[in-house]
């Protein structure tokens, strides 16, 4: 009975390291296609890259919706990494400058606070 408890015992350890082994690699739920968050769990690509005239657009809106008065001085691709992404530079009353970042997909974030010369 000791000799066969043991060999169970050994069989349950390397089924346990061989289940925490595939989930590390991603071979989860989603049939090993890729894991986390940034995996292509859904087997469709991401969306492409927007151009500098949709950032742009996305800025200006961006200026009239949450900073009335702002306009978009100049736009600016920032790159360095595989995705582009944009830099607008908005000018408002009173000589104020606030920047903000255009991702790849056209998402605004606000960068920093406002500036005055």
């Amino acid at each position: 009975m000791g000799r066969g408890f043991g060999v169970m015992l050994a069989g349950t350890a390397v089924l346990l390291v061989v289940s925490v082994a595939a989930a590390q690699m991603g071979g989860g739920t989603n049939g090993g296609r890729g894991g986390g968050m940034m995996g292509t769990e859904t087997g469709k690509s991401p969306a492409p890259e927007i151009t500098a005239e949709q950032a742009q657009k996305a800025a200006t809106e961006y200026a009239r919706q949450y900073l009335p008065g702002f306009t978009v001085k100049r736009t600016a691709p920032l790159t360095g990494t595989h995705l582009t992404m944009y830099e607008a530079e908005l000018t408002g009353p009173g000589g104020a400058t606030r920047v903000v970042h255009v991702n790849a997909w056209g998402t605004v974030m606000p960068f920093g606070g406002s500036r005055t010369r």
